[in-house]
């Protein structure tokens, strides 16, 4: 069936999009100045995640840049030591899935642990001003991984004995075969607090920064009119609780994908408010990858889901920016 699968999606892309690679160099160039742009007039945000939101709530409302934990002054005054060894916790994004190659990972593209230039990544962050971590990138994500499988992958961490975690999951808890079978706000709590535990526990002087999910839902808004993108959600299955009957905009299907979103948003509230229980050594990043719109074209030409090798530049620059700001010798990592 996935030979089938694959077979059918590679005939279809191949004929249809001759230019579908995840990364070029052009579309570098062009994505990194719309992101300059972004960041310079605020444009590209739907509504802002607010950290305080509730599974019961029925819209996320505005949420000041920096204010889940301290204002963007705050966090870049925090300067840090810088870690000998990282590890990244999460799934298919942090994978760097579909980022250079046909549904295959492609870890030297990940925003957290990548090796390639072209992105970015934190670990090049830290590298470039601490020798002593290099090799020490463990991407310890799993490509279909949801929240209850992060004990296992913080187990993990430990025994690498990192000195800062990354951690993003939760697309696939509300991306399912259908909306009944997402994983419950609580459940996803639950799972995600049991491995912050671990690290805590087994790593109590490493930071943990903690990634909101991205806002799903605009994947379907850029991507349902291309015909290709639904032929791809319905061949792969993709998120089908929320990409079913893509071109239906009925009242039925659009308080389906609504509520998905509110799904969404509880599991992000959910984890501002574990990294603050969890003290100082944790910086969750305020919803900034919720807030920011990725567009079509930062995703993959593949499944027009995972963000593209330009996405996974964008996913490490944003994060990056709202994550810790490590210091050496006096001058600190920025982006």
């Amino acid at each position: 069936m996935l030979f089938r699968l694959a077979t059918a999606l590679a005939a279809l892309l191949f004929v249809a999009t001759p230019v579908a690679v995840a990364y070029s160099g052009a579309s570098e160039a062009a994505s990194g100045s719309a992101l300059t742009s972004v960041q310079a007039s605020g444009a590209g945000l739907e509504k802002p995640f607010d950290a305080s939101v509730t599974a019961t709530q029925t819209a996320p409302a505005p949420l000041s840049p920096g204010s889940a934990d301290g204002s963007a002054v705050a966090r870049r005054a925090a300067v840090l030591t810088l870690p000998n060894a990282m590890a990244a916790l999460g799934d298919s994004i942090t994978r760097g899935f579909n980022a250079c190659g046909f549904y295959v990972d492609c870890v030297q593209r990940s925003w957290s642990t990548g090796t390639g230039t072209e992105v970015g990544s934190h670990y090049l962050g830290i590298l470039s001003q601490n020798p002593a971590i290099d090799d020490k990138n463990f991407n310890d994500a799993k490509t279909g991984a949801v929240a209850a499988d992060m004990v296992g992958q913080a187990q993990q961490a430990v025994t690498q004995k990192v000195e800062y975690v990354t951690l993003l999951v939760g697309a696939n808890d509300a991306c399912r075969p259908t909306e009944g079978k997402m994983t419950s706000v609580a459940e996803y709590r639950k799972q995600v607090a049991a491995a912050l535990k671990v690290i805590k526990s087994g790593l109590p002087n490493a930071k943990v920064f903690i990634a909101s999910i991205p806002n799903v839902k605009k994947v379907w808004e850029t991507s349902s009119g291309n015909f290709l993108a639904r032929a791809a959600w319905k061949l792969g299955h993709i998120c089908q609780s929320l990409l079913a009957n893509p071109t239906s905009h009925s009242a039925a299907d659009n308080q389906r994908r609504d509520r998905v979103m509110q799904r969404v948003a509880g599991y992000n509230s959910q984890l501002s408010r574990l990294c603050s229980g969890y003290g100082t050594n944790c910086k969750f990043d305020g919803g900034a990858v919720y807030n920011f719109n990725f567009g079509s074209e930062l995703l993959s030409n593949f499944d027009f889901f995972h963000p593209n090798g330009d996405g996974q530049r964008v996913l490490a620059q944003i994060t990056r920016q709202a994550g810790f700001q490590w210091q050496s010798a006096g001058n600190p990592v920025l982006p």
